[in-house]
C-alpha cells in the first residue's frame, strides 16, 4: 500500500480530490493490519482511559481489538474544529527531482486532511499565510464544504516572501474558539523572519497559550533533508535569486548536521510546549503523516 501512497504514484494523477480519495482509501485500508485496527472510520468516537475515569465506561469491544483501554467519548468532546494554515513562501515551491515540490506535498498532504477530518464530521476550515494570514474559508463541516476547500487548495500558489512568526500571531487573535491549527511549512527563513527558530517557537507558543492544539508538518525536499550533491554546485536563494556556488563535497558533513540541530531545536521547542512536531520529506508516502495524526488525535483526549 505503501508504493501506492507515495508521491511519485500520486503525482501521476492530476485532480487533487482524487488524489486525496486514493490516500484515504488506502490509508484506512492500511489501518485495518495496524494496531488501529477497529477504528478506522470511527477513531474519533473514543479516547484512552485515564486514572479517575469510571471503569463502568471503558469499551471491552475496544481492548480485545488493540489490548489498550479506551472509553466512549461523549458527543461534547467528539467537536474538533481543525483549521489548516498553508505556508505561502516561494521557498515552498522547491523541487530537486521529478517528484513533488514542498508545495504539492503539502497541498496533498491538507487535502487528505479535509476528508479524513469530514469523515468525522468535524469542521475544517483555510488559512493562508503570505505577508498577512488570508482566511480563505471559514471551519465548516456542511455537506460540500469539502469541494470548496479543495477548490481553494487548488488554486494556491507558493510566491513571494512570507512572515510565519507574525501570521502565526495573527491567527492566535483570530480565532476564538478552541481548535486545532495544522501548520503545513518548510519553517525556513524568508521575508520578515529573523531566521531563528526562536521566533518560530514563540509564536507557535501564543497560539498553544491560547487554547489551541497545534500540530506542525515541517516538511523539506528530499534533497534538502539527504543532500545528495557532490563536487561544485550552484545554489540559488529562492527569495533573493542570488546564485552561489559551493563544494558540496566538502559542505555535506556540515550542511547536515546544521540540518539535525536544525529539526532538534523544533523538536525540543513543540515538546516543551506539547505541540505535535512531524518532520516529513517529499519521498515519504502520505499514510506515514496521516498515522502520526491519528496517533497525535487519540493521544490529545
Amino acid at each position: 500500500m505503501t508504493n501506492s501512497l507515495s508521491p511519485e504514484s500520486l503525482q501521476q494523477i492530476q485532480r487533487l480530490d482524487l488524489r486525496a480519495r486514493m490516500v484515504i482509501r488506502g490509508f484506512l485500508q492500511g489501518l485495518h493490519s495496524s494496531p488501529f485496527h477497529g477504528f478506522s472510520v470511527q477513531f474519533s468516537e473514543h479516547r484512552r482511559y485515564h486514572r479517575g475515569d469510571d471503569p463502568k465506561l471503558i469499551d471491552w469491544l475496544a481492548y480485545a481489538k488493540t489490548d489498550k483501554y479506551f472509553v466512549k467519548r461523549f458527543e461534547a468532546e467528539t467537536n474538533l474544529t481543525g483549521y489548516l494554515v498553508m505556508d505561502l513562501s516561494k521557498s515552498m515551491g522547491f523541487t530537486e527531482s521529478q517528484s513533488m515540490t514542498k508545495f504539492e506535498y503539502c497541498t496533498c498532504l491538507a487535502a487528505s486532511l479535509t476528508c479524513l477530518m469530514t469523515m468525522q464530521q468535524d469542521p475544517v476550515g483555510l488559512l493562508t499565510c503570505s505577508d498577512k494570514v488570508q482566511a480563505l474559508l471559514p471551519a465548516r463541516s456542511r455537506r460540500g464544504h469539502l469541494g470548496d476547500v479543495l477548490s481553494q487548495l487548488s488554486q494556491l500558489e507558493p510566491k513571494g516572501a512570507t512572515g510565519l512568526p507574525h501570521c502565526l500571531s495573527q491567527i492566535a487573535a483570530m480565532l476564538k474558539h478552541h481548535s486545532l491549527v495544522m501548520l503545513l511549512s518548510d519553517l525556513l527563513p524568508n521575508g520578515e523572519d529573523s531566521g531563528h527558530p526562536d521566533e518560530m517557537i514563540s509564536a507557535l507558543a501564543r497560539l498553544k497559550h491560547s487554547g489551541h492544539d497545534v500540530i506542525v508538518f515541517h516538511v523539506l525536499d528530499a534533497a534538502e533533508v539527504y543532500f545528495p550533491y557532490e563536487g561544485p554546485v550552484e545554489f540559488e536563494d529562492s527569495e533573493s535569486g542570488q546564485i552561489i556556488t559551493v563544494d558540496a563535497s566538502e559542505l555535506r558533513e556540515e550542511y547536515l548536521s546544521d540540518l539535525k540541530e536544525f529539526r532538534q531545536r523544533y523538536r525540543e521547542g513543540c515538546d516543551s510546549l506539547r505541540i505535535d512536531y512531524v518532520p516529513l520529506d517529499t519521498s515519504m508516502p502520505f499514510d506515514k503523516a496521516l498515522t502520526e495524526y491519528l496517533i497525535q488525535r487519540q493521544n490529545r483526549f
